[in-house]
């Protein structure tokens, strides 16, 4: 699946994981919203939650995660091309928010969407890069899992209401 990141180079270059993935050549970065292909827009402002229902969209286009501060994602959902879409509940396992929930870095965000296509070696390929990236998967392999079972987005946030009332 094509990864591509619109970078807004907001963060540490020495920390950003969007960066790291692209030196890989495991994504491509787009510094405008004009330059970013259409597909499956990972925004944490999005309405609806991904499912693997948007893996055909995602598959045909391409899989765009939003690196770039939180007021920069609200602008991005009205400007930039494409389905935008809400990871469900999650556990960060960078250094920075290890523990927190909805505190994923850009290529934690990737690898779950990935892993809610089915698409798991390729999860485990651009998280290999990092020294925590097994464990971002290990901490959320039954959600992640439960996640990739689900038909649509209301499967979706019926299992994560699951996990918020815990």
């Amino acid at each position: 699946m094509e990864l591509h990141i619109r970078y807004a180079g907001d963060d540490d270059p020495e920390k950003c994981t969007a960066r790291k993935l692209a030196k890989f050549d495991r994504a491509r970065l787009h510094h405008s919203h004009s330059d970013t292909p259409y597909g499956v827009v990972l925004n944490p402002h999005a309405e609806q939650a991904l499912s693997p229902a948007d893996r055909p969209t995602a598959s045909d286009g391409a899989l765009v995660a939003l690196d770039c501060s939180w007021e920069s994602a609200g602008e991005a959902q009205f400007s930039l091309a494409g389905k935008h879409r809400a990871l469900p509940y999650l556990v960060a396992a960078n250094p920075v928010n290890f523990g927190r929930p909805m505190e994923l870095t850009t290529v934690e965000a990737l690898a779950a969407a990935l892993a809610i296509f089915d698409e798991d070696e390729q999860a485990d390929a651009i998280l290999s890069k990092f020294t925590w990236g097994e464990t971002f998967l290990e901490l959320n392999a039954e959600p992640l899992d439960r996640y990739a079972n689900c038909a649509d987005s209301s499967e979706i946030v019926a299992v994560q209401q699951e996990y918020l009332d815990r």
